[in-house]
């Protein structure tokens, strides 16, 4: 692609009361910054999970998105199956591409 750069896309989707953790091991990794969604929702193993606050923030689930430097995700990726593998969530990897790779350095 034309004047893009590839890196690697992460999309970590945990209940809420995990999303501290996913946020520690994204900084932990040297990624720049993350985008967090919260009151996500769909349908899953467990069946549909809703977006809605029922009691408290923490019954919800959120969604962290990070882009990185394709040097540095394999860590991210192995600490964040680590984490997965004591809860509940799923990740998701991609390849992508930024026009500004300055910003993900």
């Amino acid at each position: 692609m034309k004047n893009l750069t590839r890196m690697t896309r992460l999309e970590v989707i945990v209940p809420a009361r995990d999303a501290p953790a996913i946020r520690e091991l994204i900084s932990s990794a040297g990624a720049t910054g993350y985008t967090s969604v919260s009151g996500v929702s769909g349908i899953g193993h467990h069946g549909p999970h809703s977006g809605a606050l029922l009691f408290n923030e923490y019954d919800t689930l959120t969604m962290l998105i990070t882009v990185l430097p394709e040097d540095r995700a394999e860590a991210l990726i192995d600490a964040v199956r680590e984490l997965l593998s004591m809860s509940s969530g799923v990740m998701f990897v991609a390849d992508t591409y930024v026009s500004r790779p300055e910003y993900f350095q």
